[in-house]
C-alpha cells in the first residue's frame, strides 16, 4: 500500500483524478454485474418448456401464473404474449415485441459508458506523461547543479510513467469488463428474442392445430 500510495503521489495531480474516474468505472461494473445477475437468472429453455406444457395441454392460466412469480424480463415478455394470445396471434407478438422494448434498453443502460471512461482514463494518462516530461525537461535546462538535475529529471520521468501505466490500466480494465457485459447483454437479448419466437410457433401451431 505504501509503495502505491508513492506512485500515486508521483503522478499527481493526473493520477488521482485517474482513480477518481477508476473508481467510477468499478461502481458502474458492480451495478450492471448485479442487474444481470439478478433480473436475468431464468434459465430460458427451462422456463419456456414448462410454459409450452402448460399452454399445449390447455392450461393457459397456469401458464399466465407462472410468468407472475416473479417480476422479470424474460417472465414479462412472455406474460404479455400470453394474456393475449385469446384475442388474437398478432395482438400477442404486438404485445410482446412492446415490451421487449421496454426490457432491452435497461439492459444495455450504461454499459456503453466503460469504453468512454477507457478513453477519458488514457488521455489523463496522457496528460500526466506530457505533464512529468515537461517537468523532467525544464529541470535539465533550468538547473545547473548536476545532483539537483538528476533529481528532478527521475522525478518529471516518474510521474510520467506513472501516469502512463495508470491510464492504461484503467483503459484495459474498462475495455475488458465492457467486453465481459456486452455479450452478457447479447446473450440475455437473443434468450429474450428466442423466447418470443418460441412463442410466435406454438400460436402458430394453435391456430393450424385449432
Amino acid at each position: 500500500m505504501h509503495e502505491i500510495w508513492v506512485a500515486l503521489k508521483e503522478g499527481f495531480p493526473f493520477s488521482f483524478i485517474n482513480i477518481a474516474v477508476f473508481g467510477f468505472a468499478i461502481g458502474v461494473v458492480l451495478e450492471r454485474a448485479y442487474f444481470q445477475m439478478t433480473r436475468y437468472k431464468v434459465d430460458t429453455d427451462e422456463f419456456m418448456t414448462q410454459v409450452k406444457k402448460l399452454v399445449q395441454n390447455g392450461s393457459l392460466d397456469r401458464a399466465v401464473k407462472l410468468c407472475e412469480t416473479e417480476k422479470l424480463p424474460l417472465l414479462e415478455v412472455v406474460h404479455a404474449g400470453l394474456t393475449r394470445m385469446s384475442r388474437g396471434e398478432e395482438l400477442a407478438i404486438a404485445a410482446m415485441e412492446e415490451k421487449m422494448g421496454e426490457v432491452v434498453p435497461a439492459l444495455e443502460r450504461r454499459t456503453p459508458w466503460l469504453w468512454t471512461l477507457a478513453n477519458i482514463a488514457t488521455l489523463i494518462g496522457l496528460l500526466g506523461t506530457i505533464s512529468g516530461l515537461i517537468r523532467a525537461f525544464k529541470a535539465v535546462g533550468a538547473i545547473s547543479d548536476p545532483s539537483l538535475k538528476t533529481a528532478y529529471l527521475s522525478a518529471g520521468i516518474s510521474e510520467a510513467m506513472w501516469n502512463t501505466f495508470l491510464g492504461l490500466f484503467i483503459a484495459v480494465v474498462c475495455m475488458v469488463c465492457h467486453l465481459i457485459l456486452h455479450t452478457r447483454g447479447k446473450g440475455f437479448k437473443h434468450d429474450l428474442e428466442r423466447a418470443v419466437m418460441q412463442l410466435e410457433n406454438l400460436m402458430t401451431l394453435r391456430r393450424v392445430g385449432g
